[in-house]
């Protein structure tokens, strides 16, 4: 009897109290469901960037698609929000999402000739890290993860100086843990940034196109960074067969 109490209080953990959100406002609810529409779409339109490269061959110029994409996260960002500007917004969104798809065209293809399936489980596993964290974020019923946000962005600055000094060194142990740092570190802005969008809303700010951008970031660079280390692990792989 006492085994059996003891499971059922276990088995509470995945009741579905535990993905209860009613902590969380309506109008902030609504929001959530535009910024995660408008993430939705982004996510499709870098996968046609990516497309795009295979056939087009724009890859090669790897230096204008990222510089063109960067101009249009700037135009973005400058231009005002509104009921009058959304579809335009919508459409500079959707250019620098494809842009950005296009420019991840070189790396996708560096691990492709070692090995297609590694993409189909990054992307799994970018999945499943997004989905956690953001749901661990929105489960939160306080504002523990926006404190951490001086600590994301100091370790972002230390990250981007490492892999800036190994263009020099060329150190394949700092390389290791500056791609393992960008996988840890842009998981945890996806818990900040999210417990952000929240309290953004709360505040008054409806800008769900730009709170996308800041999520389409941490995905993309979580999806590289997983895609460099599994192509490492398996080019490893193949090296020990050999």
């Amino acid at each position: 009897m006492a085994s059996f109490q003891s499971r059922s209080r276990g088995n509470e953990v995945f009741s579905p109290a535990v993905f209860n959100f009613d902590h969380i406002e309506p109008h902030v609810q609504t929001h959530l469901k535009n910024v995660y529409s408008c993430l939705s779409i982004g996510m499709l339109t870098a996968a046609l960037g990516a497309y795009t490269h295979f056939y087009t061959g724009l890859g090669q110029w790897y230096l204008m698609t990222t510089l063109a994409s960067l101009g249009l996260m700037a135009w973005l960002a400058t231009t005002r929000h509104s009921k009058e500007t959304t579809s335009t917004r919508m459409g500079i969104f959707t250019g620098f999402t494809f842009l950005s798809g296009i420019s991840l065209g070189p790396l996708l293809e560096a691990v492709i000739r070692v090995d297609p399936s590694i993409i189909s489980t990054a992307l799994a596993g970018t999945a499943v890290v997004f989905i956690s964290f953001t749901l661990a974020s929105l489960l939160s019923r306080n504002r523990t993860f926006l404190y951490m946000g001086g600590f994301l962005m100091s370790g972002l600055m230390w990250l981007t100086l490492m892999g800036f000094l190994n263009i020099f060194f060329g150190s394949r142990m700092i390389f290791d843990m500056y791609i393992y740092g960008i996988l840890a570190l842009f998981s945890c802005f996806v818990l900040y940034d999210t417990q952000l969008i929240v309290e953004k809303r709360r505040r008054g700010d409806d800008d769900f196109i730009w709170q996308s951008v800041d999520l389409f970031l941490d995905a993309i660079q979580i999806f590289r960074a997983l895609l460099i280390i599994l192509t490492n692990k398996e080019d490893n792989k193949k090296r020990r067969r050999d």
